[in-house]
C-alpha cells in the first residue's frame, strides 16, 4: 500500500490509499455516504495484479481530517479535491467506480472533468433528487427502529423536515443525543440492506458513525448541491466512454427506479444490468460476482460488454 496525505483547502487533509499494481490500470474508487469512507470491501472486487486502485477518503470522511467536519465541505469542494488528486497522482485518465453516493459523485466528476474519465462503473445509483432523499427517510422510518418516532417529534416541534432536524442535531447536538440518533440511523440502514442481525455498535463506533451522519445529513439537507434540473437532464454531457450501471433488484435504499431513469437518460451511452435478488449491500453474492465480471471484462477489453446479461441489460451501441 502507498499512502498519501494530500493537503486541501481550509485546513482539510485527504487520506488516500493506493493498492494493487502501481503500473496497472488506474481506477478511482469513490465511497458512498456521503461521509462513509473507504473500506477493504470496496476494493475486494479488483484484481490487484491488473489495477492501480486509488481510494480517497472524501473531505471529512474516513481517515481524512478533520473527521466529520462540515465546514468548507460541499459538492464543489469534493469536485475540486478530485481535480487536485488527479494532478497529484499524475493520472491522465482513470476508470471511475462508485456505489450509491459514490455513483453520484462519479457522474458529477465525469461531468466536471470528462477528459479524465476512461469509463464508469456505477452500482446502485443514488440520484439525489428530492424524491430519492424523501424516499430514503420514509423507508428508514418504516423499519420501526426505536428512536425514529422521537426524532420525528423533534422535527415536528421545530417545524422543519426530518433531514433538517437531523442535520441540526449532528451539527450542534450533545454527544449522547448524536450517538442515539446515529444508532437509530445505522440500525435502519442495516435492516434496509438485509443485515438486521449486525451487532449493536459501542460508544466509540457510534461516535465515528455520528461524524459520518453529520456529513451525510449536511449533504442531504442541501440536496447534495445538485442544482436543478438535476443529474438526469445533464446526461447528454457525459463523456462517451464505456459505462455500466449495476442495480440490485431488491435495493430498498436506492430503488431500481433511479437506475432505470439514469439508463433511459443516458440512452446508448450506458448499459444497465439488473442483478436479481441483490439489495444495497455490495457483499451480496450476486452483486459481488457482477462487480468482478464487470472489472474483469474491462481489464480485458476496455469494455463492459462481456459482463452484460443480455436478458436484463440495456446495452450501449
Amino acid at each position: 500500500m502507498i499512502l498519501h496525505r494530500l493537503p486541501l483547502t481550509a485546513g482539510h487533509v485527504m487520506h488516500v490509499e493506493e493498492h494493487g499494481n502501481p503500473a496497472g490500470l488506474p481506477v478511482l474508487l469513490l465511497h458512498g455516504g456521503p461521509g462513509s469512507g473507504s473500506s477493504p470491501l470496496q476494493r475486494s472486487f479488483f484484481d490487484p495484479d491488473v489495477y492501480r486502485i486509488l481510494c480517497p477518503d472524501q473531505r471529512g470522511a474516513g481517515q481524512s481530517t478533520p473527521r466529520g467536519s462540515i465546514e468548507h465541505n460541499t459538492l464543489q469542494h469534493l469536485l475540486a479535491d478530485l481535480r487536485l488528486l488527479r494532478a497529484h497522482l499524475q493520472v491522465d485518465r482513470w476508470l471511475v467506480v462508485g456505489g450509491s453516493w459514490g455513483a453520484t459523485l462519479a457522474l458529477l466528476h465525469a461531468l466536471d472533468q470528462p477528459d479524465a474519465v476512461a469509463g464508469l462503473l456505477l452500482r446502485n445509483v443514488f440520484l439525489a433528487r428530492p424524491v430519492d432523499i424523501a424516499g430514503f427517510f420514509a423507508a428508514a422510518t418504516n423499519t420501526q427502529v426505536l428512536g425514529w418516532a422521537a426524532l420525528q417529534r423533534q422535527a415536528d416541534a421545530a417545524r422543519c423536515s426530518l433531514v433538517e432536524s437531523l442535520a441540526d442535531l449532528f451539527a450542534t447536538g450533545g454527544p449522547a443525543a448524536q450517538r442515539e440518533a446515529a444508532a437509530c440511523w445505522w440500525r435502519s440502514e442495516q435492516i434496509l440492506s438485509g443485515d438486521d442481525h449486525a451487532p449493536t455498535p459501542g460508544d466509540a463506533q457510534l461516535e465515528v458513525l455520528a461524524d459520518r451522519y453529520r456529513i451525510q445529513s449536511h449533504y442531504l439537507r442541501h440536496g447534495c448541491w445538485i442544482a436543478p434540473p438535476g443529474l438526469l437532464a445533464r446526461c447528454d454531457a457525459l463523456p462517451a466512454v464505456p459505462t455500466l450501471i449495476l442495480q440490485g433488484t431488491e435495493d430498498a435504499m436506492c430503488p431500481p427506479g433511479g437506475a432505470l431513469a439514469l439508463a433511459h437518460a443516458c440512452g446508448a451511452r450506458a448499459a444497465l444490468r439488473l442483478v436479481p435478488g441483490a439489495g444495497h449491500d455490495p457483499r451480496h453474492p450476486a452483486m459481488a460476482e457482477a462487480m468482478r465480471q464487470a472489472l474483469q471484462a474491462y481489464a480485458r477489453s476496455r469494455s463492459f460488454a462481456a459482463a452484460c446479461d443480455r436478458s436484463t441489460s440495456k446495452n450501449a451501441a
